[in-house]
């Protein structure tokens, strides 16, 4: 069905006469601007006609009745599916009446620019034919001689016309062919006798006037198209096309098509557009199955079809397509076989049908299906291509002690869908009925089912029963006297016992060795009745994967500094799931499980960490890890707890430590800082005031006094009773001296009362005489010790309780840490103004006078004082 969207383009508007006459031109439309191609071209008003270019003509005489006469021209595109309009109206002149004073201008024309000459195409004659005559008004004045050259005169085809030299009357000699020459352009000269020219040349064009003396033809000389079968009326065919050499745009080459014949000649099947030659569907019913295909003798005739153009015949071949409007049919409703049981693909049966549709084609391919009677699908049907029959064959062996018989419902279709034709009724499906009588026949044993599937874990004991595959004797329904073996030359995992049909391993089954990688195996097994008869199963041994490897920590060597950052210990196991991850950590030994604990990260890792502040050294940690199928791992994992910031500090070095736990209250610390400076500046104070000889110097109780002054103290501290604690005497109370021999100074100190350094020995500590040179004997009777030992004893001790102090039993840095300060602004240029500014005069105040103006009115007013 053809459905064309239709659209006015832009209206047109012609001023004619009045009186029209018949093939008068009435004007020119555009038709490529309203549609770019258009396959029909008609004109509402049968007065008018429109040609391909637009040209409108009437096609007989007529006179304007009223003022303003419109009709409408009608554009299709076939293809495209798009139909449009172009309104024209028809506007009579108006007259111009001339006033009586008007100029009326008038034009003298020079004979010697004549208009074009014509000369009609194939004249009869008589040759010489005088087509037209030049002359120059200078021929009143001169003896003018006329001449000519160009084509037809000089040039091909040669001597076709000439000119007359005393009278300029250019003649023709012969008939001329528009087709081959449609127009001659000549220049024509005027000359004197002298040879002077009082004329520019003249060029003259001779045109050939059109004589319809070529019939049309069309492009092909068959034209062959196709249409569906039921095709509605109005449905396009196809197009014939013819052409014309004579001169476009004229009656000559208006062509008119008709259908002159049809084959068969019953009731015309199609119609041809006379204007544009597309031929359509006219009858409602198109029968491939009654007429396959149809022939028409086409006219094309030209001067717009009256009966004295000139005509040409053609011929059309129309090709009824097949479509599927008729469905197959059963030659038979019932049919009958027989069939042996336990056969499989077998045909049993040929089932044919009956289709009137084009053999071949979609629309008579049968495909057969089983309705009903095979839910167990041991039935199947299939087409054969060449004959178009059902070929049944059975799928499954069939069981005569189950069935004797079974009975199948088989319907048909098309490959192609079904296409209702017009005023036809839906039909049934066309099914026929099928009845398969099953044959008995001594059977072999059965297996059951025919293939085993048994699942074996890996590293199972040789011998193990893994489970027992026996078959049945289908007559009989047991398995007595059913004997079993495994053929040769399978894989050697299991065997079967002939008799009972257990079966067992043996070899041990593991998925890492050799041809036992892939996991599994397929086993044949035959069962053999007392009759000799076989049958054969098959057992897919699995082996799956089991519990065969310990977890273990892939990294046991680790670097903990003094952050205490807990350690990842990650364990990897060679099984596969459920016999691997997630892993389970315990630490065995009951005194480092006290020190340490094991938090989960994830299904694979740990984090290990310690409890408390463990002094540093080397921990050897017993760690057992537990899959998920119940192995256990046993795992060493060494950490180095050292006193680094960064592991890479430690260099393979450890600080052995006691081990018992050690904890520095925030005052013991600051006790431990204050002495260490006190002790510098005594040394300091030693070196200044000693001379080049021996000088002993006693500190005072008093020495405080002068030199550390104590600045705005509001409350006692607290009191520290930790006995780990190394207490500092002061050194007023237990005394002290200093010794310079030569380049070497001692500091050396005298045993008071209360604990001193090497006192402190609880608790594995190590005190002062444990580090002194010479195998670290104690001097317990001077107590004496150098500075550098002290120093040496001192420095690390006490940046290791400054670091525990900073830290809480988390590991995190306290609040009340001594903190840093940063710098905040140059000093002052007096110096120092301590008690070891000058430990020679201490009533010097030379550095008073030094001070800036601010400090030196505080001087002077402190000295009035």
């Amino acid at each position: 069905v053809l459905s064309l969207c239709c659209e006015a383009c832009k209206k047109v508007i012609f001023h004619v006469p009045s009186e029209l006459e018949a093939d008068k031109l009435v004007g020119r439309v555009d038709l490529k601007e309203c549609l770019q191609s258009a396959d029909f071209i008609s004109s509402s008003d049968g007065n008018f006609k429109v040609l391909e270019d637009g040209s409108v003509y009437t096609t007989s005489a007529l006179s304007l009745s009223a003022e303003k006469k419109t009709f409408t021209i009608l554009l299709k595109d076939i293809q495209e599916q798009v139909e449009k309009k172009i309104h024209v109206d028809l506007v009579e002149e108006e007259k111009k009446v001339r006033h009586a004073r008007d100029t009326v201008l008038k034009r003298t024309k020079r004979r010697w620019g004549p208009i074009p000459s014509v000369m009609i195409e194939n004249s009869l004659g008589p040759f010489p034919l005088q087509i037209q005559q030049v002359q120059s008004d200078t021929a009143q004045n001169y003896t003018i001689y006329y001449s000519a050259t160009g084509p037809g005169i000089d040039q091909d085809p040669r001597g076709l016309f000439y000119i007359e030299r005393e009278t300029g009357n250019i003649f023709a000699t012969r008939a001329v062919d528009r087709e081959q020459y449609p127009s001659f352009q000549i220049i024509c000269f005027a000359t004197t006798p002298d040879g002077y020219s009082p004329e520019v040349p003249l060029v003259h064009t001779i045109r050939i006037e059109d004589d319809n003396d070529n019939a049309p033809y069309f492009t092909q000389d068959l034209f062959e198209f196709c249409v569906p079968e039921n095709s509605r009326p109005g449905v396009v065919v196809g197009k014939v096309i013819a052409e014309d050499r004579d001169e476009p745009y004229t009656l000559h080459t208006t062509l008119k098509y008709r259908i002159v014949s049809q084959t068969p000649p019953i009731t015309p099947a199609f119609s041809l557009h006379g204007d544009t030659g597309v031929i359509s569907v006219l009858l409602p019913q198109l029968d491939r199955e009654l007429v396959p295909s149809y022939t028409l003798l086409v006219e094309v005739r030209d001067m717009a079809g009256q009966p004295f153009g000139l005509c040409t015949t053609g011929t059309v071949v129309i090709k009824i397509e097949d479509t599927n409007d008729n469905a197959p049919t059963f030659k038979q409703l019932q049919y009958e076989t027989r069939v042996e049981e336990n056969r499989v693909n077998v045909e049993v049966l040929r089932i044919s049908v009956v289709d009137l549709d084009e053999p071949g084609s979609p629309g008579s391919g049968a495909v057969y299906e089983i309705i009903r009677g095979n839910d167990d699908q041991a039935f199947e049907i299939t087409t054969d291509k060449n004959t178009n029959e059902g070929i049944l064959c059975v799928a499954k062996g069939l069981d005569y002690e189950a069935a004797k018989q079974r009975i199948l419902v088989i319907g048909v279709n098309n490959e192609a869908p079904y296409l209702l034709a017009p005023h036809s009724q839906q039909l049934s499906q066309s099914t026929c009925s099928v009845t398969v009588h099953v044959l008995d026949v001594d059977e072999g044993p059965v297996f059951k089912p025919c293939l085993l599937r048994l699942d074996v874990k890996e590293c199972e004991d040789i011998g193990t029963a893994i489970g027992r595959y026996v078959a049945e004797d289908p007559e009989t329904g047991n398995s007595e006297g059913i004997r079993y073996r495994i053929p040769p030359g399978q894989c050697n995992w299991i065997n079967i016992d002939d008799k009972s049909g257990e079966i067992r391993t043996v070899r041990v089954l593991d998925r890492d060795i050799g041809e036992m990688r892939r996991g599994q195996c397929n086993v044949t097994v035959l069962a053999i009745d007392r009759n000799g008869k076989t049958g054969t199963g098959t057992i897919q041994v699995c082996i799956v994967p089991g519990n065969k490897n310990f977890p273990r920590i892939t990294q046991t060597d680790y670097i903990m500094c003094r952050d205490r950052k807990p350690i990842s210990l990650t364990a990897q196991d060679g099984d596969e799931a459920p016999y691997s991850a997630p892993f389970e950590y315990r630490i065995n030994d009951r005194r480092l499980a006290s020190m340490w604990k094991l938090t989960p990260h994830d299904d694979n890792s740990w984090y290990l960490s310690p409890k408390s502040d463990i002094p540093y050294g080397i921990y050897e940690i017993p760690v057992s890890v537990i899959d998920n199928g119940g192995k256990i791992g046993e795992n060493i994992v060494r950490v180095n707890l050292c006193d680094c910031v960064t592991p890479t500090e430690c260099d393979g070095r450890t600080r052995q430590l006691a081990g018992g736990n050690v904890t520095l209250g925030l005052w013991a610390i600051l006790a431990m800082i204050l002495g260490s400076l006190l002790l510098l500046l005594i040394l300091i104070t030693i070196c200044g005031c000693c001379g080049a000889g021996v000088m002993h110097r006693q500190v005072t109780d008093d020495c405080a006094n002068h030199n550390l002054i104590i600045s705005n103290t509001e409350a006692p501290g607290e009191e520290v009773m930790d006995h780990n604690i190394i207490p500092l005497q002061n050194t007023c109370d237990q005394g002290g001296y200093g010794v310079k021999t030569g380049e070497q100074q001692t500091f050396e100190m005298v045993k008071g009362r209360g604990h001193t350094l090497e006192s402190v020995k609880g608790g594995g500590h190590q005190t002062l005489g444990s580090v002194k040179e010479g195998g670290g004997q104690t001097m317990m009777d001077t107590c004496r010790y150098s500075y550098s030992e002290w120093h040496n004893f001192t420095h690390p001790r006490l940046g290791e309780k400054v670091h525990l102090c900073r830290q809480d039993e988390e590991q995190k840095h306290s609040e009340d840490y001594l903190l840093s300060y940063n710098y905040e602004g140059k000093g002052s240029l007096a110096g120092s103004v301590g008690c070891c500014s000058d430990q020679h005069e201490e009533e010097a105040l030379d550095f008073l006078d030094q001070l800036e103006p601010k400090f030196r009115t505080l001087a002077e007013t402190c000295i009035k004082r």
